[in-house]
């Protein structure tokens, strides 16, 4: 189905150096560049994947970008959760068409981009008002204005507490969030899933600690580094740089009852510590 491209909608504009921009598109628009001026109007109107030519003969590819070149390009009021932690947390978070998610530290929205792209309704925690509409704003641009029926945010504080329950699951970009463990157990439907992002492994343990000792279990601690090769022709081999640490990823399941650290989870799920009795070999 052709879906040629309107005023309103953001674009990738890649020039034949491979630079990439993010470009609003309104009909008496301009995009500015060392090469000259692009009129927004020979964009307007074209399919995906088009050659536009600016005034001064530069020649551009444009294009819909990607969830990812948003994420990187889009306009900040604080750091991202990158692209290649956030597929990982969307998986680790087991995010489905209609689930309910507390979402708090919203940023600038890269993480509510994509639970909402999942088909998720979210209630957002936000302390910060300029980062609130950031992140409704980056909503909007990328997603329309009918997300923000699946996106309520409201300015507050979650170490203070949430409100309500039967939240499907919790995700968590916070530096503490072992505060919110406790609160995050009632708000929780039963086998609901908490999702933590953290910078430091120091914050990470903390975390499971406060995990241990909680109705959660079946926790799990991720890294995620990503190497991209250079290939071209017979010269193929790992680039020399590669993004590396940005974040860990936690996750664990509400189970009910208390999780011995030391028992893995099985008092918990009345395995063979909570009776007494020794698994049985396969």
């Amino acid at each position: 189905m052709s879906r040629p491209l309107a005023p309103g909608e953001r674009v990738l504009v890649i020039d034949r150096k491979g630079r990439r921009y993010l470009v609003n598109l309104a009909d008496d628009g301009e995009f500015h560049t060392h090469s000259g001026p692009l009129a927004h109007s020979a964009m307007i109107g074209r399919e995906e994947g088009a050659t536009v030519r600016g005034s001064r003969g530069a020649h551009y590819t444009v294009l819909r970008p990607t969830l990812a070149e948003v994420v990187l390009k889009m306009p900040r009021g604080a750091q991202v959760i990158y692209p290649k932690d956030l597929g990982p947390l969307m998986i680790m978070a087991d995010v489905f068409p209609g689930a309910q998610v507390l979402e708090s530290g919203l940023g600038s929205g890269a993480l509510s981009m994509a639970l909402l792209r999942c088909g998720a309704h979210i209630t957002g925690y936000e302390i910060r008002p300029d980062f609130a509409a950031r992140a409704q704003a980056n909503v909007v641009g990328f997603l329309g204005g009918e997300a923000l029926s699946r996106y309520g945010v409201e300015i507050r504080d979650v170490y203070e507490g949430i409100d309500g329950g039967g939240f499907d699951r919790v995700v968590l970009d916070l530096p503490e969030p072992w505060r919110v463990v406790k609160a995050a157990e009632a708000a929780l439907r039963a086998g609901g899933i908490l999702v933590s992002y953290l910078p430091t492994i120091l914050q990470v343990v903390t975390l499971r600690e406060a995990l241990d000792h909680s109705g959660f279990g079946m926790a799990d601690t991720i890294e995620v580094l990503q190497r991209s090769w250079h290939i071209e022709g017979q010269s193929v081999r790992p680039d020399h740089r590669m993004v590396a640490h940005t974040g860990f990823l936690t996750s664990a399941r509400l189970l009910g009852g208390l999780v011995s650290p030391a028992r893995g989870g099985w008092e918990a799920m009345g395995g063979p510590e909570a009776t007494g009795t020794e698994p049985e070999a396969p």
